[in-house]
Order: C-alpha cells, then sequence, then structure tokens
C-alpha cells in the first residue's frame, strides 16, 4: 500500500441535499482549520435525495465554497467519481452513465463545471460497467492524467482482479493505471454470504488489501462509521450484522475506547488508519469533524490489533 500515512477524507454525499449549503460551509471550513486535506464527492451525489432526480448537488456546493474562500483550492485536494450519475432523471440504474470514454469525458467535464475547477486531483470510476471494454475505460482515464484534467485515478467497488487487469492494460497502453482502491469496510462485518441492502456497494476482501500492499495502491474506505451506528442507540446496524462476531467485536470495541478515553468513533477510525486504509468521513455536525480528526492523535498497539483480529 502507499507509505504516505493515512488521512481522514472528507464525504460530502450529502451537501446540497440533506446538508444544507451553510452546514456544509460550516464543514469545509472546519475541516480544513483542523488539518484535513482530501474532499471526496462524485457527479451522481445525490441523485436518491434531490427533487432533481439527478446528481451534481454536492459538486456544485463544493465549487460555491470555493469561489467563497479563494485560498481554499490550494489547501484541499478534491476526488470525485464517474459512473452512475442518472442521464435521464429519476431513472437509476435504467439510465446511469457508463465507463466508455465518451461518458467519462463528458462526466468530468461537467464535473469540473459544477466544482468550477480546472483539475480534480483523483478521479475515481465509481462502479463497473461490463458494457464496455476495459481498455477502452483504461485509456480515456490514462487521456484525462496525461491532459492535467486529474492528477491521478483509482477504481471504487471494482473486484481485485478487474484491477489488476486495468492496470496492465495501462501498461499496455503506456498510460496511466489507476492507483487507488475505495471499497465499503469498517470494523464489524455483515454475516458472511448475506447480501448488502446498499445497492452497488462492494466490500474490502483480504485481496483488495493483497493487491494494494504489493502494488503500493492508496485505499479508502467508505460507510467507515456505519451511519452513526457505532455511537447511536436510536440508529441500530443493519439486520446483516446481527451475528455473534458483532457482538464479540462491539464489547472489545467498548473496552479499547475505555482504555484510552476515547469514542467508539476514534477507535474505529484508528483502526482503520493503522492498516494504511484512509477512511471516508460523512458528517453533519462541526463536532463530529473534530471528533474524527483527533482520532488521528489516537495509537492502537500491536495487542490492540490482535485483540480486535481475534473476534472479528
Amino acid at each position: 500500500m502507499n507509505t504516505t500515512d493515512p488521512q481522514i477524507v472528507l464525504g460530502t454525499m450529502d451537501f446540497g441535499t440533506r446538508v444544507d449549503a451553510d452546514r456544509a460551509f460550516a464543514l469545509l471550513d472546519t475541516f480544513v482549520a483542523g488539518g484535513g486535506v482530501w474532499l471526496d464527492t462524485a457527479n451522481c451525489y445525490s441523485f436518491w435525495a434531490d427533487p432533481s432526480g439527478v446528481g451534481g448537488a454536492s459538486e456544485r456546493v463544493i465549487g460555491t465554497w470555493l469561489r467563497a474562500r479563494p485560498d481554499a483550492r490550494d489547501a484541499v485536494r478534491i476526488a470525485t467519481k464517474v459512473r452512475q450519475n442518472p442521464l435521464v432523471a429519476h431513472s437509476w440504474p435504467q439510465s446511469a452513465e457508463g465507463l466508455s470514454a465518451r461518458a467519462v469525458h463528458a462526466g468530468v467535464e461537467e464535473s469540473l463545471g459544477r466544482l468550477g475547477v480546472d483539475h480534480v486531483d483523483m478521479l475515481w470510476a465509481h462502479a463497473e460497467d461490463r458494457g464496455v471494454p476495459l481498455d477502452e475505460t483504461v485509456g480515456a482515464f490514462g487521456e484525462l492524467v496525461a491532459k492535467g484534467v486529474t492528477a491521478r485515478v483509482g477504481a471504487a467497488n471494482h473486484a481485485a482482479w478487474r484491477v489488476e487487469r486495468a492496470r496492465s492494460l495501462a501498461r499496455e497502453q503506456g498510460v496511466e493505471p489507476w492507483t487507488a482502491l475505495q471499497l465499503r469496510h469498517s470494523l464489524v462485518q455483515p454475516r458472511p454470504l448475506t447480501p448488502l441492502a446498499e445497492a452497488g456497494h462492494r466490500m474490502l476482501a483480504a485481496e483488495d488489501l493483497d493487491i494494494a500492499r504489493s502494488e503500493g495502491l492508496t485505499v479508502w474506505s467508505y460507510s467507515s462509521l456505519m451511519w452513526g451506528s457505532y455511537v447511536r442507540a436510536g440508529k441500530p446496524l443493519p439486520k446483516t450484522y446481527d451475528h455473534p462476531g458483532t457482538t464479540r467485536v462491539l464489547a472489545v470495541l467498548d473496552d479499547v475506547a475505555r482504555e484510552l478515553s476515547v469514542t467508539r468513533n476514534q477507535v474505529v477510525l484508528a483502526w482503520l488508519m493503522r492498516q494504511g486504509i484512509d477512511p471516508i468521513v460523512g458528517t453533519s455536525q462541526v463536532g463530529q469533524i473534530e471528533e474524527a480528526l483527533d482520532a488521528r492523535r489516537v495509537r492502537l498497539t500491536d495487542e490492540h490489533l490482535a485483540r480486535f483480529s481475534e473476534v472479528r
């Protein structure tokens, strides 16, 4: 995996929909003031919560914030995604954009317009598109790096073998390969072989970490804090997490949090970062941003990791 220190990434999925612009500005300001760097968005955020039925709201809010904070662009790095934005309002997945060269270039151009920037720092392929030849997608992403439209490219919700195949194709084409993975991961795990309720989510697996460590790839995790379920009594974990392993993990989590005088969320984030993973944290409160950033100072020992490993 990459050798740089893992960071807290600010997830902005709800900006412009469930989180209004004023609150989003406060969250962004707090994140930057606390030393946060990476913002994670997507061109499809959040079509399912937007009366328009299409994405773009999150990127527009970030763009408005950047215009209101002239120095902010130099302080942050922006990651966005193509693939999944409905091309017809309220028609998903039927009209979800794919990963053809045309779709990738069009999607990025529209994202840049909403963000009000001439480039992004990371462009993700949001999900696989098996209907398009992989070499076409790889070529399109590589061309965007060559043109300076994005500094890096990565694959979200892709099978490890597809990532490695894409990297091989990039080498053959002489273009920039995917150097980052984004997958769902947290301390608790769903019951094996049970489907997730969330469409499009792909869990991080051992083979993903294997390829990342072998090839020096960055790994970002989403749904890292399970939508507040670690700390909110009124927000139970999804039913797929209702199994004995979860009970054991939460007991150890409580013990470790108590020993270190920190919150459950901070232990989870520290656990992810200790493995070289950058956790994406989506919040709606300034205090939650501060809590997440403070997790960078939580130091888990090998013994802590072993305790979690024994019960997961």
